[in-house]
């Protein structure tokens, strides 16, 4: 006799192994494929929110539509390990299975477009939310969202004292802009050097080049921060760059929070980015990058930002940002 419960697409399920198998590109629409959740019931080893905001830009906007964007793009390697049972990163040789890393994917937090203060209070309180529970990520979103991200892992998690590794094109130090004043995506590092929980001397930077200030290297030489040029990548190498980086920041501190700014990246492999720099890193560079800081068992937060998939029709832009993340949480949780 037929089960009067048992629908037909149960039935239809049961009878065919692959309609366990969700696609990339089907399905809801989080990271990982992770399980849509309440930001106050996060139980995984990964609480991924949005920020889908760019109101504190200097320059082309689209960094709202982030993301989305690499929700999207990050399907591709859940669908993968699922598809095959597991995975074998062909660059390091490590067995991964992304089913060992669990995910809940809180949605994007509440933004208000004309109102930079209450979205930093958002982005804080549900960080911090988070951090209390699991390892945050951020999708950003402009890099100003780091700033109140930053605060909001520190009071959830705890720390007294957070350590910062920013990956970017940009040294984000500016005091006081006549035209944006000195709350915008170029002061996120200082307002976090500033800030109550770090200062200059716990903060590590890779990949800075172009055009700063005039007195950019008096900085340096005395605020105490470790900046590396791209001058320095090429020649010293990611690897010993970002190493001593990642032990910079954590020399002293109770955790370390990892930034990356898509800009980072050369715009010939990532053009998708507000603020683009030519003389960037590559993409073996900015995972391998990844792969160092995943090793590092300060780390205890991560953001990406400044995706604006609107100045990529290629998607390349999403897909490298989202391949970031996942090659970090790959080494933290999925080895």
């Amino acid at each position: 006799m037929t089960d009067p419960r048992r629908t037909p697409a149960a039935a239809f399920r049961d009878a065919h192994d692959g309609a366990g198998v969700e696609m990339a590109y089907a399905g809801h629409n989080t990271f990982l494929k992770g399980d849509p959740c309440d930001v106050d019931d996060v139980a995984a080893d990964v609480g991924v929110l949005g920020a889908p905001y760019d109101g504190a830009l200097s320059n082309r906007p689209g960094a709202r539509y982030g993301p989305e964007a690499l929700r999207r793009a990050s399907a591709w390697w859940a669908y993968l390990s699922n598809y095959k049972g597991g995975l074998t990163n062909v660059n390091t040789g490590a067995q991964v299975d992304f089913s060992d890393l669990s995910v809940a994917d809180c949605g994007d937090v509440p933004v208000f477009p004309m109102d930079r203060e209450r979205t930093a209070e958002s982005i804080e309180a549900h960080v911090a939310t988070v951090a209390e529970r699991a390892f945050p990520v951020l999708l950003g979103g402009d890099h100003y969202c780091t700033y109140p991200a930053v605060r909001g892992f520190a009071e959830g998690a705890g720390h007294d004292t957070v350590g910062l590794v920013q990956i970017d094109a940009h040294s984000d130090t500016v005091t006081e802009s006549p035209v944006f004043g000195g709350h915008y995506h170029g002061s996120s590092t200082r307002l976090v050097a500033e800030s109550p929980w770090s200062d200059y001397e716990h903060v590590s930077q890779v990949g800075i080049r172009g055009y700063e200030g005039p007195d950019f290297a008096e900085f340096v030489a005395e605020s105490g921060i470790d900046c590396y040029t791209m001058r320095d990548v090429h020649e010293r190498g990611i690897t010993d760059v970002v190493t001593s980086a990642v032990q910079a920041a954590a020399a002293g501190t109770d955790a370390v929070y990892v930034t990356f700014d898509i800009d980072a990246v050369d715009p010939g492999v990532a053009p998708g980015t507000g603020t683009p720099e030519p003389d960037g890193l590559s993409s073996h560079q900015a995972l391998r990058a990844m792969e160092v800081l995943g090793t590092h068992d300060a780390v205890g937060a991560a953001d990406l930002m400044e995706v604006s998939p609107t100045h990529d029709p290629t998607d390349s832009t999403d897909i490298l940002g989202a391949f970031l993340l996942v090659t970090l949480l790959e080494r933290l949780f999925a080895e």
